[in-house]
């Protein structure tokens, strides 16, 4: 599973930073793939509050890291750890520019009526610390993170915050930081590690191989952790596939073709299931393997496609049920 951190606060040493690394690394210690995206060094223009989003689901921004990076590594995530200091009551501008740049996933969702695979079982948490001791401290902030998960696709899943926190150290010297955190990241990621480790493989990994890790965690994510990978992976997914999937109401967008190198640096396969290239991964060792000996649809009619993927979720609804 991938937990990604959002390292709201511009300070890179400062007590959010120490309060994210702490968790990250009790979620490291759990089996969790890691990943700090530090928000203030990254390249993220403002929400232009254009609405072209609400007409064709894609946010008008297509040169920084947001559309480069963020919103796939977002819906690639099993778990979101939103982090940042108070300020004037809510996060850093900062984190709020990502924050807002969300919206194209809330029209995806809203407008457009699609969901990603991974929406059902995504979690999101909250992470914060203030200087003052003032009750609605992160009143505002918690509206901000449970309207921002649900725009992303995550289930708001708890939160740690810290009042009285200003001066540099002042959450190392926590009395009770490290128990928190422990019990926290046990509570939110075992559940997550606990699946079985699935991946689907075809030879470009732009249609079958896509289908079936998409529909995997869209009707079995609290079962399973699908990757789907290829043996000679394309540069993009295959478009009438992503049609295909759409009338589905499953969102495809985000997904790129990955290589079995790059699937197995992501989950460690306790079962790869092949769609039918004959593809050998005979030095992946001690591992179930199954065959589902599917034609490939690529460049076929839309009602090919249209077949092998009701075939595909008819055949992960029956794996499904065998865990």
């Amino acid at each position: 599973m991938l937990a990604i951190g959002l390292q709201g606060s511009p300070r890179k040493k400062g007590n959010t930073r120490f309060l994210l690394s702490a968790f990250m690394k009790e979620a490291d210690k759990r089996g969790a793939l890691t990943k700090i995206i530090e928000v203030a060094e990254k390249n993220i223009s403002p929400c232009r509050g254009c609405g072209l989003c609400e007409k064709n689901g894609f946010c008008i921004i297509k040169d920084d890291d947001m559309n480069k990076e963020i919103y796939q590594l977002m819906w690639e995530a099993d778990l979101v750890v939103a982090a940042t200091p108070i300020f004037f009551y809510s996060a850093t501008a900062q984190l709020k520019a990502l924050i807002d740049r969300s919206q194209a996933l809330w029209s995806r969702k809203y407008k457009f009526k699609l969901s990603d695979p991974g929406r059902r079982t995504r979690s999101g948490f909250l992470l914060a610390v203030g200087a003052t001791k003032g009750q609605n401290l992160f009143n505002g902030l918690h509206l901000t993170a449970k309207y921002f998960f649900d725009a992303l696709g995550a289930n708001y899943d708890g939160s740690l915050t810290y009042r009285h926190i200003e001066n540099k150290g002042d959450m190392e010297r926590h009395p009770t930081v490290i128990s928190d955190v422990k019990k926290e990241a046990e509570k939110v990621i075992r559940p997550l590690t606990a699946r079985k480790k699935i991946v689907f493989m075809c030879r470009e990994n732009a249609c079958r191989s896509q289908m079936a890790s998409a529909f995997a965690r869209h009707l079995g994510g609290n079962k399973i952790e699908a990757v789907g990978c290829g043996s000679d992976p394309v540069e993009t997914i295959n478009p009438v596939m992503v049609e295909v999937m759409r009338n589905k109401g499953i969102d495809m967008a985000y997904r790129k073709p990955i290589s079995i190198k790059d699937a197995l640096e992501k989950i460690q396969p306790e079962m790869i299931i092949g769609m039918g290239c004959g593809d050998d991964c005979s030095f992946i060792q001690n591992v179930e393997r199954k065959d589902w000996n599917l034609p490939d649809p690529s460049g076929k009619s839309k009602v090919f496609m249209e077949n092998i993927c009701n075939d595909i979720e008819r055949r992960v609804n029956e794996l499904i049920k065998t865990l």
